[in-house]
């Protein structure tokens, strides 16, 4: 996917950036894409910083878009169907600073479904504002660490070969869990 988009970038380099962007947005909206090839792409094609703001700019557009389309589709439909479960009910009817910092914090950890976040909030009490600021506020720390590691990996350092080490052995860790 990441050589796709880079093709993508070659071909119409004077679009390149409307196109990151473009393809960030669809990736929000579709809530269970992972970001980190159009990150990788961008990494590659514009440069480590330049590629790191451009993903984020791309990332917080597309969770702001996502947001209004979630909260406009689903919101009435949904909330009467999670009211029953205490859980959700508590995160759903966050609002102000508790919704600003559970966003927040959610959003600091690089491998939990953008999607789902967003979603939450969206069909929740969180205000718009709030849900931008602190989306946007958490993805700057998980962006860096995504735009690294695929930074690493793509110009295969020793670094990016420990980082594909520690993944794989991630990977075998939890294969081994569920097959155990």
């Amino acid at each position: 996917m990441k050589q796709d988009i880079l093709e993508l970038f070659n071909n119409y380099p004077q679009y390149a950036l409307l196109l990151s962007i473009g393809v960030n947005i669809l990736v929000a909206v579709a809530g269970v894409v992972p970001s980190v090839f159009i990150t990788a792409a961008n990494v590659l094609f514009f440069g480590f910083w330049q590629g790191t703001a451009i993903s984020f700019a791309g990332e917080s557009i597309g969770a702001l878009i996502a947001f209004v389309l979630y909260r406009t589709g689903f919101k009435k439909s949904l909330q009467d169907k999670t009211q029953k479960y205490g859980v959700v009910k508590k995160l759903l009817q966050a609002e102000g600073k508790e919704a600003f910092y559970a966003i927040i914090s959610l959003r600091l950890i690089p491998f939990v479904p953008s999607g789902i976040i967003t979603f939450t909030a969206a069909i929740g009490k969180v205000s718009l504002l709030t849900f931008f600021v602190a989306s946007s506020l958490g993805k700057i720390p998980a962006l860096l660490i995504e735009s690294y590691a695929a930074y690493q990996v793509t110009t295969f350092s020793w670094q990016g070969k420990i980082i594909l080490l520690i993944v794989g052995i991630y990977i075998l860790y939890r294969l081994f869990r569920r097959w155990k």
